[in-house]
């Protein structure tokens, strides 16, 4: 196969359930980040439903253009299952089984699952005989890569962990062998506090001073935004890119909080395993979700103790001994409330520091004087217990999610 100077890739993700809802996306933007990562740009991302004719169009139509076309979905044991059938009329082959695969398949059911092998799970260890077999070690269905008229054409299970490890175990490394891909090179700061317009403005000079082959992204989530530069140039150095990146840090220095592509939950552990700190959350409104962002990352019982949610008033004076006159008086959505729930984990768990969260995430229970949306946030050590509040807008999951960052960061900034 040719060598082509720009990579450029297609993603086609099969299923019905993508289509009406019932399923997001999430393997197009995983596939496309790794991509781009490695300097194969994506030119099109494409959706179609378990429907024969659809798929095999949009394979026609996509390899007329691109030079790698990415394929997930469709590979299960039923009967709307569709994809492998139609790859191996697409390439002209024959349904033949696969010795490693039929092997992992019997091993997975007998031993691992310890469940009957039915028909059907052994079908799944059927390939195309002109295909390349990209063994499953996460899963039952195999990958397949072919190859036709100078196109790459590699087809993965759905499920977002089997399509992961394939990609990451035999794709990307393949593509890489088989082509010389442009040098790319990224820069990845994380703000907050500064909406992506005043920020905009505010790197308005930054961005007229950047050579043309520097690139500035803005990635907005959240109430935070990711700043990355971007370089496909084999001409600009590294400690070029490098020099770049020190002046968008100066521009940004009173939003910075990491400058590395991390997420926040990810740079406040970076800060309290650097210190040999320890955390301990208690939550209202949020229902646990902040604790669930910090323990989703490996190592996070390093410094972080556990949580309560108090949902009640009850466990709010039970479980984090805030003083009953306090909830009468200020009511549990307050920052007085908030102080007593980040000092009463803290004490609890025995840890160095304590966060705590309390508001009205809608769509009902909104005052007055406490609209939905409002939440109070609480911090608290040895030295200091504060609070804030936040005033949001959003539906009730939304109000949640931003809860949880706008808590994460007032952690970042008392925690030193």
């Amino acid at each position: 196969m040719s060598i082509h100077k720009k990579l450029s890739a297609t993603i086609i993700t099969i299923g019905d359930e993508l289509l009406i809802g019932q399923t997001v996306d999430t393997n197009s933007a995983w596939i496309a980040s790794s991509l781009n990562q490695i300097g194969i740009t994506i030119q099109r991302r494409v959706a179609v439903g378990d429907e024969w004719n659809a798929i095999w169009k949009a394979l026609e139509d996509e390899s007329k253009t691109a030079n790698i076309i990415l394929i997930t979905g469709g590979l299960g044991p039923t009967s709307d299952d569709i994809t492998k059938p139609l790859l191996c009329e697409f390439f002209g082959g024959q349904l033949v089984t696969n010795q490693a695969a039929l092997d992992n398949v019997v091993d997975i059911f007998t031993k691992k699952l310890q469940r009957p092998l039915l028909d059907r799970n052994l079908k799944q260890a059927e390939v195309p005989d002109n295909c390349v077999v990209i063994q499953n070690k996460r899963g039952t269905a195999p990958g397949m890569w072919f190859e036709k008229n100078d196109v790459i054409f590699v087809s993965m299970p759905g499920v977002p962990y089997e399509m992961k490890g394939m990609m990451d175990d035999h794709v990307i490394p393949t593509l890489l062998k088989r082509f010389d891909v442009p040098p790319i090179q990224h820069r990845t700061l994380l703000t907050a506090g500064i909406g992506e317009s005043f920020l905009a403005e505010k790197l308005k000079q930054f961005e007229s001073d950047l050579p043309a082959t520097i690139k500035l992204a803005y990635l907005p989530n959240y109430g935070m935004v990711r700043l990355r530069l971007t370089s496909l140039d084999s001409s600009i150095e590294p400690s070029m890119m490098d020099q770049w990146f020190e002046k968008l840090k100066s521009y940004t220095e009173e939003f910075l909080v990491f400058d590395e592509d991390i997420t926040l939950q990810a740079a406040i552990a970076k800060k309290l395993n650097s210190t040999s700190k320890t955390l301990a959350i208690a939550e209202s409104c949020t229902g646990g979700y902040i604790s669930h962002l910090i323990t989703q990352m490996p190592g996070s019982s390093q410094f972080f103790l556990g949580g309560v949610i108090s949902y009640s008033n009850e466990m709010k004076q039970d479980a984090l001994e805030v003083p009953e006159n306090i909830l009468k008086e200020y009511g549990a959505v307050s920052t007085q409330t908030v102080e007593c729930m980040a000092a009463g984990v803290r004490k609890l768990a025995k840890a160095d520091f304590g966060l705590a969260t309390s508001g009205i995430m809608g769509p009902t229970g909104g005052t007055d004087t406490k609209q939905v949306g409002y939440v109070c946030v609480g911090f608290s050590s040895i030295e200091i217990t504060i609070s804030t509040t936040f005033q949001f807008r959003f539906d009730r999951k939304r109000n949640i999610e931003l809860t949880a960052v706008n808590a994460l960061d007032f952690l970042r900034k008392n925690i030193g």
